[in-house]
């Protein structure tokens, strides 16, 4: 690495070695080289004059792409895609004339596009399963722990810490879906020509159109896929760029909500991010522990979240068959949308197979609120004992305002001691402790949380592949 020129975060910092080789200029030109070859082996198989041999000296020589003399090509013809191609020319001289037959620049970039995205959706998708697989062991062990719900920021009614685990399963499992829907719908652009209409191949099959067909049909297979776009101008249609950065950014999404409620949880004590023994919260407060990961997720998630908008845009902005004003925006959207978020997931992996749960804080931070929770039980138990409604109402109304009141200028406010004062509740202050049972107070929140993990994740997580925890980097 060179400390003299430009490095891009998601490359040098960020992203995993594996995301990175995706997008290298040797997978993207080999795969460029790949198009050129399957091109070649369909044109030969369907009787125009291409030879085996031709075809056997191209896929010997789909690795070894000299860059140099590619940019030397380049700087002449001030075009990348006839460079690579005058390039592999060069050391192929006897299919230098083959190369390319009947294609036009679309045919490389547009499907080799395609190709690198699906390896790339496919490692995501691969990562994205260990974090769904962490938050669901995570949940699941702590299905049963009550904790203190908070809703507009303020303390609500108990849930458990499992099942707010759940709620952030839950947006992943619906990244996951939507991953998998686009993924598996991926198809090339073909070899649609100079505007989409192929003529350039029913020039070269003598206007038999079923060839041309055929031709494209048989590139697709040797490229493994099973579809091309039915119609299409000289790109394929950039909607599909905006579905896959939506795909990208709603995972993004889904990690800014997780993080961004860890920090909050953090700052109360009650969860935290893993934290290294060595690891400096803060060069100037020492005692300090930032969740320094999750904040990473976020300030990384708006990025993706906002680059969206590329895909949008340059969708919404074509002219007619096509323009060029996509070309430099996709090289840096679609290949940083992929490391960006790829470097989301490391941390992801890295934070939800870690989390400490600080019990003893979540119990404090529940019990100091709950006897205003159990204001309504208290209530029922004092009418069953006599008591008439109306009044005792009234009389938790007022002691609540009292007491909150007092919480708010450093006492403990002591709900119970001012209800149990009041006669009309004939209770003690220790019958109504008594009613204070957390697990009393979390409704269905363990069984939602067992039933949504076992008919909804789990199936979900029979593709996962521990392997991909050993590729984070970088955390």
């Amino acid at each position: 690495m060179s400390h003299n020129t430009y490095e891009s975060p998601f490359a040098g910092r960020y992203a995993s070695k594996e995301m990175q080789q995706i997008f290298s200029s040797q997978n993207r030109y080999s795969t460029w080289r790949k198009l050129w070859v399957a091109l070649a082996t369909a044109e030969h198989e369907l009787g125009l004059s291409v030879t085996q041999e031709q075809i056997d000296e191209l896929k010997a020589h789909i690795e070894d792409i000299n860059f140099e003399r590619v940019a030397e090509i380049e700087a002449q013809t001030r075009h990348d895609v006839m460079a690579h191609n005058m390039a592999y020319g060069e050391v192929a001289p006897g299919a230098a004339g083959i190369i390319h037959l009947g294609a036009t620049s679309c045919y490389i970039t547009d499907n080799s596009e395609v190709i690198l995205m699906r390896q790339a959706f496919d490692l995501l998708r691969r990562k994205l399963l260990a974090v769904m697989k962490n938050l669901s062991e995570f949940a699941y062990e702590y299905r049963g722990l009550p904790c203190l719900a908070y809703t507009h920021g303020q303390n609500a009614q108990p849930t458990t810490v499992g099942k707010r685990a759940s709620l952030w399963l839950q947006d992943f499992v619906i990244d996951y879906q939507d991953l998998t829907y686009v993924n598996d719908g991926l198809r090339l652009l073909g070899n649609k020509g100079a505007t989409g209409t192929q003529a350039s191949f029913l020039r070269l099959f003598d206007g038999d159109g079923e060839k041309v067909l055929k031709l494209e049909k048989r590139i697709a297979e040797l490229c493994g896929f099973a579809d091309v776009f039915d119609v299409s101008g000289q790109t394929y249609t950039r909607k599909e760029d905006m579905r896959i950065l939506n795909v990208l950014a709603g995972i993004a999404q889904s990690a800014y909500k997780f993080a961004q409620d860890m920090r909050l949880l953090q700052s109360f004590g009650e969860l935290e991010e893993p934290f290294g023994k060595k690891q400096i919260g803060s060069s100037a407060m020492a005692y300090k522990r930032n969740p320094m990961r999750c904040e990473r997720i976020d300030s990384i998630a708006r990025f993706v979240i906002c680059n969206a908008m590329n895909g949008a845009m340059t969708a919404s902005t074509q002219w007619l068959e096509r323009s060029l004003d996509d070309s430099a925006n996709r090289r840096v959207a679609l290949s940083e949308g992929f490391l960006a978020l790829d470097g989301i997931l490391n941390l992801l992996i890295d934070v939800t197979g870690g989390i400490t749960v600080n019990g003893k804080i979540i119990e404090k931070r529940l019990m100091d609120y709950l006897p205003f929770v159990a204001t309504e039980n208290i209530l029922m138990e004092a009418v069953k004992r006599g008591g008439d409604r109306q009044k005792l109402h009234g009389s938790i109304r007022r002691c609540s305002m009292e007491a909150e009141m007092e919480r708010r200028e450093g006492g403990d406010g002591g709900l119970l001691h001012r209800l149990a004062s009041d006669p009309a509740f004939r209770m003690t202050e220790e019958e109504m402790r008594a009613i204070l049972k957390p697990s009393d107070f979390v409704g269905l929140a363990p069984l939602q949380t067992e039933r949504f993990l076992e008919k909804k994740v789990a199936p979900l997580l029979k593709d996962y592949d521990e392997s991909v925890n050993h590729s984070v980097i970088n955390v």
